[in-house]
């Protein structure tokens, strides 16, 4: 049987080519069904077509093949039966100057065998048929074009949200109309979008069609063949490597897998109510971006981090490990998803794991650490952090291992003050000019600051309130938004301060005096 392979070229609907005024087609015989389609228009005037036929044409001919006696025999049956095993399409029958009419024994042949029969007038040569099918296929490879073009930049766009991986299942989703799933490396779902094609059979399946491409794990070197478990039936044997994609079809939906490149086990699986061109295309770019946002970017192999982490469980002085992390300088980068008005605070969200992980990527480093309030990352000080769209950042100094504690508390003040003044960024000291305090010993200006503020030592809360409402200028707004209180409560920390300190706080050489000692803490 002839390979019913088609080109990679859209095909084009036989309704789309009937509605052509310029031709004057007429279908009398066969089923009318909307979603015929044709990849290619052929003619040929052999008896039997059979051997020069691909599949998916539309075959066109005059009749010439046809010899007289063909009405009372099985000649036309024969005929048809042979495109049709062909993996033909439909009949164009091209009226005179053969034939002035279709035969009716063709015509009831196409009905029996359920082929489209067209009836090609005189005035339209065959030639212009199969011209009108390549202009059709040119102008849907244009539109799959422009679809494939605008599914890309809005991908691209929901992966540089603060919620990438939710925003590119999304946005996939309505690309496909249908249903995009994240597996985990167990199989489980870690995301998903979109209504279309969400069965229970659907379901099912698209999670067994993932387990086929997920890469099967390798058996250890030391085990015995009796002690290997038995493969499943719907998974790939670990002697043999996974498939990349993997499609297949159930009642209402076509499912389609794609293990991600970071050789995790994670997958990608959709579901759509029918498969367009250009579908698995817009689902591999999804693929792409996926797997950038769940692999892990590392700045030193796994084994460095692993063993960094152990020596300093184990006692070791950061400053010890540094190398094995990749620098001996770092910058602490707090960071927020934006939330909230300068006025009115709002909780901020906290972002998924893979959100996180997908921050610290843009930053260049995989050191992450995710809490409830922040997200911080030590990036390292070759690395320059720069604005991220949709996340609130604070950095602190470049600074060395042993420093490490003190470059967090700046990243974390950073971030507050970013916070407070809408910001996207801002950095510790920014302003990076020598100021008066630099003509003083470091130590002498420490003790001044300890004996000037040594009301607030035993009110850690107070002290913080203070040296934020400085930084902002006094103003009562914006240090609410940056420490997530009330402004009530910011006035009555200031207040209690004055009391503390028994000094007049509106007064700007005392604001000066007590800035310069909440430097040098």
């Amino acid at each position: 049987m002839p390979d019913l392979t088609v080109p990679p070229t859209p095909p084009v609907l036989l309704s789309a080519l009937l509605a052509r005024e310029d031709l004057g087609l007429r279908q009398i015989a066969g089923p009318s069904d909307p979603g015929t389609a044709i990849h290619w228009a052929h003619v040929s005037e052999m008896p039997d077509p059979y051997p020069y036929l691909l599949g998916g044409e539309l075959l066109l001919t005059a009749g010439v093949h046809i010899p007289d006696a063909a009405g009372s025999g099985t000649y036309f049956d024969d005929y048809v039966a042979r495109i049709v095993e062909a993996g033909g399409v439909a009949l164009g029958f091209g009226v005179a100057p053969v034939h002035d009419t279709v035969p009716r024994a063709l015509v009831a042949a196409c009905d029996h065998y359920d082929l489209p029969l067209l009836e090609v007038p005189p005035p339209t040569p065959f030639s212009r048929v199969a011209r009108a099918v390549w202009q059709l296929m040119a102008q849907a490879r244009l539109a799959e074009l422009r679809r494939v073009t605008e599914a890309q930049q809005s991908l691209a766009a929901a992966a540089s949200r603060p919620d990438p991986v939710p925003s590119v299942l999304r946005q996939l989703a309505q690309r496909v109309s249908g249903r995009a799933v994240l597996y985990g490396p167990d199989g489980t779902e870690i995301a998903a979008a979109g209504r279309g094609a969400s069965g229970a059979e659907a379901r099912e399946a698209l999670a067994g069609l993932a387990q086929v491409v997920r890469p099967a794990e390798t058996p250890s070197p030391t085990a015995s063949p009796s002690s290997t478990a038995p493969t499943p039936a719907d998974s790939t044997p670990p002697n043999r490597p996974a498939p990349t994609s993997a499609t297949d079809t159930v009642p209402g939906a076509h499912l389609a897998a794609y293990a991600l490149g970071t050789g995790q086990g994670f997958v990608l699986g959709v579901a759509a109510p029918q498969r367009a061109p250009g579908d698995h295309t817009i689902a591999s770019v999804a693929a792409v971006l996926l797997s950038l946002l769940t692999g892990e970017h590392q700045s030193r192999t796994g084994a460095d981090r692993s063993s960094a982490l152990v020596r300093l469980l184990l006692g070791a002085p950061p400053e010890d490990v540094a190398s094995l992390l990749g620098g001996d300088r770092w910058v602490v980068v707090h960071a927020a998803p934006d939330a909230g008005t300068a006025t009115a605070p709002t909780p901020t969200p906290i972002p998924d794991p893979v959100a996180a992980s997908a921050l610290g990527a843009a930053l260049g480093s995989t050191l992450i650490d995710q809490t409830p309030e922040v997200v911080r990352v030590l990036v390292p000080a070759d690395r320059e952090p720069a604005p991220q769209p949709g996340w609130t950042l604070g950095v602190s100094a470049a600074a060395a291992p042993e420093a490490w504690p003190a470059a967090d508390t700046q990243a974390s003040r950073a971030l507050a003050r970013a916070r407070a003044t809408r910001t996207p960024l801002v950095r510790h000291g920014s302003a990076g000019r020598a100021g008066l305090a630099e003509l003083l010993p470091h130590g002498e200006a420490e003790a001044h600051a300890r004996t000037l503020l040594a009301p607030l030592a035993a009110h850690p809360a107070l002290t913080e309130t203070l040296r934020t409402w400085l930084s902002l200028h006094g103003s009562w707004d914006r240090t609410a938004v940056a420490l997530a209180v009330h402004r009530n409560t910011v006035r009555q920390r200031i207040a209690r301060c004055a009391a503390l300190l028994e000094t007049d706080l509106d007064d700007p050489d005392v604001r000066m005096e007590l800035w310069f000692g909440l430097r040098h803490l």
